[in-house]
């Protein structure tokens, strides 16, 4: 009967565990995002660092911030997507980071 009372007791403290393990959410803060979407860069230069995107995700980024005929992407040395592109009727360099930053050349 000990025997019993104990293996049922193991199998509930067992099968509650991991709900009551579970962490909470992560706090929202401000440019805490994987991927910023237009208009939230978090830099108004490109921040270096492994990037992920494939050349036309980068293209559609780039797209989506508001550029029209996006040329020449190539990703440097310190993983930054840079190409031409057009914007209010000028071309102009841009990149892309690995934080999803789309930035004109200065």
């Amino acid at each position: 009967m000990k025997r019993t009372f104990f293996l049922l007791l193991t199998a509930a403290a067992l099968m509650s565990g991991p709900s009551l393990a579970q962490n909470p959410p992560a706090t929202d803060r401000p440019n805490n995002n994987a991927i910023n979407s237009s208009g939230q860069n978090n830099s108004d230069k490109p921040v270096s660092g492994a990037n992920s995107f494939t050349e036309g995700q980068a293209k559609s980024k780039i797209e989506d911030a508001g550029y029209t005929n996006v040329t020449s992407l190539k990703k440097d040395d310190n993983g930054v997507w840079r190409g031409k592109a057009n914007k209010g009727g000028s071309s102009t360099d841009v990149s892309l980071d690995f934080q999803g930053n789309v930035n004109a050349a200065k």
